[in-house]
């Protein structure tokens, strides 16, 4: 097989490899050289036809396309449009129950479930990243075997931050206090910001005083070695727990996409939507984001949801984004970007048929604003962007435990929680064994969808129950948290 059809209403396929110019594939001579993971006309073209990828448009041709030619930007156009009017026309079914399976994690005080047991130390801005640094490197010898790591985190805000934007930031950072894979959790703040920790006590409310400790560093003549000191408690506090049998009902668990290629809808996304059909069968919970990348696949998702209700929450959700775009006088099919396309993804839509496979077949239940908690069982869309860190990030602190990033071309970055990378392509995977988890691309190389599955699920269920990522194995302690306004 050297070409793939997606869909059998496609006029489309996708190359499987680097194809040269007079090869006849399938019975069509191709045009010229073909890029894998590019696209082949299958049938003649008129101008201003619809291209058919996944079984639905993903733009038009700008001209005239012949059978056998490469379909790429030089022909093909985007036909995203800004803020639009839907129709609810539900179309879903149910996802049967399965038998339910167990990990080895961390049963919280208040019922929820973590998959690590570390130790935070959070800043409530910037001005002290240096000594939340110091005050982890300091702590490190009250690390215990039930401790999985200290960590202390960094990000540059907190300060000089206005209205919704200061709001985001005091959601994220409550977000994460709040995570279950931290045992316990250090907040140092400043004193003077603007995100001070009384501010974030109105999001936070008083947490249990064991497990969530507060430093004002303006307050103390020592501040690191006070904090130290309070680390030390809070060591005591998380060594407590240890790894139990837990529920697969118990896991929510983030899906998110980055760098992507042509293959990416094909192999690690359908790998992903299809495990997270069988999460959802086994009591668990997913959560999909990255809106930019819902237009154009919009409508999908929209008749997926469970009640108009639901319907008109996500029909919010790609409009008041779109908007966002807009008030900056962005367009909003200036998505995918420039490695995207090198990899064979054209238009918006392109990446957004691809990105939505990740969703998998489940009932849309909810719909979450950004870094609010995931609350209903099942499949939820979540208001973030694109943004690779920011995204992952803002999937961590609505309380996935863990999240499932595929990639056709390769990254290194790592949030809060663990972080498991899917390669879309076997090439990747032998390329960049430090930064991948799974090899997605073994679907093209002859494994069936039902294999890959039971496999990679058991695979999601060991790093559950303990077992390193590649992400953590590198650097997970710089936070990206969402902006959308005016810096002091």
């Amino acid at each position: 097989m050297r070409v793939f059809k997606i869909n059998e209403k496609d006029n489309v396929v996708v190359a499987l490899e680097n194809l040269k110019n007079g090869e006849i594939i399938d019975n069509i001579t191709l045009k010229s050289d073909v890029p894998m993971g590019h696209k082949i006309a299958l049938t003649d073209i008129k101008k201003g036809e619809k291209i058919i990828k996944y079984g639905y448009p993903i733009g038009s041709a700008k001209e005239d396309i012949t059978s056998g030619s490469h379909i790429h930007s030089h022909n093909l156009k985007s036909d995203v449009a800004g803020k639009l009017s839907y129709t609810y026309n539900p179309d879903y079914s149910e996802i049967s129950p399965t038998d339910k399976k167990t990990f080895m994690g961390y049963i919280r005080e208040n019922g929820e479930v973590g998959i690590r047991n570390e130790v935070w130390i959070v800043p409530t801005v910037g001005c002290v990243n240096s000594v939340v640094k110091a005050i982890e490197n300091g702590s490190k010898q009250y690390r215990t075997e039930n401790i999985d790591g200290i960590f202390s985190y960094n990000h540059p805000y907190g300060c000089s931050q206005l209205g919704g934007d200061m709001e985001y930031t005091l959601k994220y950072l409550t977000g994460l206090i709040n995570h279950p894979n931290a045992g316990a959790v250090l907040v140092v703040g400043l004193g003077c910001e603007n995100g001070n920790i009384g501010e974030l006590k109105k999001f936070l409310g008083e947490p249990d005083s064991n497990r969530v400790k507060f430093l004002i560093a303006q307050d103390r003549e020592n501040e690191i070695q006070e904090g130290i000191e309070l680390v030390k408690e809070l060591c005591a506090y998380a060594d407590k727990f240890s790894r139990v049998e837990c529920s697969t009902d118990k896991l929510k668990i983030g899906l998110k996409c980055g760098g992507s290629d042509g293959f990416s809808g094909i192999t690690a996304n359908s790998l992903v939507g299809s495990f997270s059909d069988m999460l959802i069968s086994k009591g668990g919970s997913t959560i999909l984001t990255e809106v930019p990348e819902m237009f154009g696949a919009e409508t999908i998702l929209m008749n997926r949801c469970r009640t108009e209700e639901l319907f008109n929450k996500t029909v919010d959700l790609i409009n008041d984004f779109k908007g966002y775009f807009m008030k900056y006088g962005e367009k909003t099919d200036e998505n995918p970007s420039p490695g995207n396309k090198e990899g064979g993804i054209t238009t918006i839509a392109d990446k957004s048929l691809g990105c939505v496979q990740k969703g998998g077949s489940a009932v849309v239940e909810d719909v979450l604003s950004y870094a609010q908690p995931l609350k209903v069982k099942g499949l939820s869309l979540l208001q973030a962007p694109g943004n690779d860190l920011v995204a992952s990030n803002a999937l961590a602190v609505s309380g996935c435990q863990l999240v499932l990033f595929t990639t056709g071309r390769g990254t290194p970055f790592g949030c809060p929680v663990p972080t498991v990378k899917i390669s879309s392509n076997t090439p990747l995977y032998n390329k960049k064994k430090t930064w991948i988890d799974f090899n997605a691309g073994q679907l093209l190389d002859g494994k069936t969808m039902s294999e890959l599955t039971d496999e990679f699920f058991g695979f999601v269920l060991d790093i559950c129950s303990g077992k390193q990522t590649k992400s953590e194995l590198l650097d997970k302690t710089e936070l990206a948290i969402f902006k959308d306004g005016v810096t002091l």
